[in-house]
């Protein structure tokens, strides 16, 4: 099988907090009777237990198209207004403390945490050749799972290196945004120096993934505040360390921009030259809408799919996280990524007119249909072994590409002054995405700022980082429908979070 990482999944059977549907902050029943008192006795058994925790970054799907569909490039979609209703209430910014898609957030990244600190807790036990390495994975991925937590809530419960117990919500406090950083800051430092510089098995964690989240984690830490706080620069040392972090990945010589775009996101292309970081995905678990998370294939390709599709190249999906006309146009002319992200439905049937004997290419059109489809992450044809090819595919999530990467340093820079470093990295984007340089930036200051966040727009499209970005500069509430500053910056604790911790947490304001 080629996703190397995914294999052993048999795990599931030692972890205590295991992912399943009913899962909360603190599983309420422990299900296994195996425990790390009389686990961890070799290396295999850590080994096992990583994988576990690599194992819950398939769930982070959600993640990604819940980013698109809260910012301004997509719709929800789906077959109605009442198709997951809750896709819906993020897209209409009117999205409450109960909304199960929010809920799977935050329950799915603490899965990881949980799993990830039932090995912290016990990395001391046995000592092997490779432990380092061990525990810097491990460290690496609590990071990416506290990551994606403190993105959309904001502070959480957080207790370093064990695991949470019953009765915890009451009595641990959420942390603030800025001790979230400090803790993802420490766990990739520690991941940086013990990490091997050569590349290990596809998914697995590399020194450049970990150098490249931290320098991410800058960007964000630089506007870390409360409520309308956020997206101002309170913390603007970070923008330095940011620079200088990313600058290391680029230095590096490590990775290089896939020179031809439209090959970046094939099945046929996964963990290339261009991927820090990649998710793995597998057709080789199925999963159900009553448990979509026991999937080990990428869930969002078959939820973005076009709905009714019978024609060349795709299959047919579910409709949602459909592109509008402003992100489509945000592209200029002569820009080669534009028919690559985004799937002009009507142009494609238009110029496959003779497909299938004349019949030509059918679709239909679900729910606020746009005519554009995010082509980056939607079903291909020939996704062999499929047992269903809107739960099980196995199309990789690209989540640290390197021309995010040169963005991310082209911002930091431009923030500390350098606009002559923050144009390279921008124009090396930008050169690829014309394959000239006619078309290169020569504006400073503000206009380079202003030039940077839209070449984010073009290049991620569909990735799931735009509302982040939005948030993390400002401007959400000028760009975005709906969104109300001071509240919006990030989302509610799940209701039934709130009242396991008995008025201990404070809601997040407006909710």
């Amino acid at each position: 099988m080629k996703k190397n990482i995914i294999a052993a999944i048999a795990v599931f059977s030692i972890i205590t907090l295991s992912v399943s549907c009913g899962d909360d902050f603190v599983e309420r029943d422990p299900v296994y009777s195996i425990s790390g008192e009389n686990y961890f006795n070799s290396k295999d058994d850590y080994e096992k237990a990583l994988i576990g925790v690599y194992d819950v970054l398939q769930s982070s799907y959600v993640n990604v198209m819940l980013g698109e569909i809260a910012s301004d490039n997509t719709l929800a979609g789906g077959e109605s207004a009442t198709d997951t209703p809750g896709f819906h209430q993020v897209d209409d910014m009117n999205h409450t403390q109960v909304n199960p898609n929010l809920r799977d957030v935050w329950n799915w990244m603490f899965a990881g945490v949980s799993r990830a600190n039932y090995i912290m807790e016990f990395q001391d036990k046995t000592d092997f050749e490779g432990r380092e390495q061990i525990i810097a994975q491990t460290r690496f991925l609590r990071a990416y799972f506290h990551f994606e937590l403190v993105k959309w809530f904001g502070g959480i419960p957080m207790k370093g290196d064990v695991r949470f117990e019953v009765g915890d919500e009451t009595s641990i406090p959420r942390s603030t945004p800025e001790e979230v950083y400090a803790s993802i800051e420490a766990d990739l430092l520690y991941a940086i120096d013990n990490l091997p510089t050569g590349a290990q098995a596809n998914g697995r964690v590399t020194v450049g993934a970990a150098r490249a989240l931290l320098g991410k984690a800058y960007l964000y830490w630089a506007t870390t505040g409360t409520g309308a706080q956020v997206g101002t620069a309170t913390h603007p040392e970070k923008f330095a360390q940011a620079a200088a972090m990313l600058e290391t990945v680029i230095q590096s010589n490590t990775y290089t921009l896939v020179q031809d775009y439209s090959t970046i996101f094939e099945n046929n292309n996964e963990n290339n030259s261009e991927s820090v970081f990649e998710i793995q995905y597998t057709d080789a678990e199925g999963g159900s809408f009553d448990c979509l998370q026991c999937s080990e294939g990428n869930v969002a390709v078959g939820f973005n799919g076009p709905r009714g599709f019978n024609g060349p190249l795709f299959e047919s999906g579910y409709s949602f996280n459909v592109p509008v006309q402003e992100a489509y146009d945000a592209f200029e002319e002569s820009d080669l990524r534009r028919d690559i992200a985004i799937l002009n439905i009507q142009a494609f049937a238009d110029a496959n007119t003779d497909w299938n004997n004349g019949a030509g290419v059918q679709y239909g059109q679900g729910y606020q249909h746009t005519g554009y489809f995010n082509r980056k992450y939607i079903p291909r044809v020939g996704d062999a072994n499929l047992q269903d090819v809107n739960l099980t595919n196995p199309n990789n999530y690209r989540s640290i590409r390197y021309a995010d990467v040169l963005l991310m340093a082209s911002e930091a820079f431009a923030k500390t002054g350098d606009d002559a470093k923050a144009l390279l990295y921008l124009n090396m984007v930008r050169e690829r995405a014309f394959g000239n340089a006619t078309h290169n930036i020569s504006a400073s200051g503000a206009a380079l700022f202003s030039a940077i966040e839209l070449e984010r727009r073009r290049e991620l499209v569909g990735e799931g980082h735009r509302f982040f970005d939005l948030v993390r500069t400002g401007r959400a509430a000028a760009e975005i429908t709906g969104f109300t500053a001071g509240k919006n910056e990030v989302f509610p604790i799940p209701y039934e979070e709130m009242q396991f911790s008995n008025g201990n947490w404070t809601q997040n304001i407006g909710y």
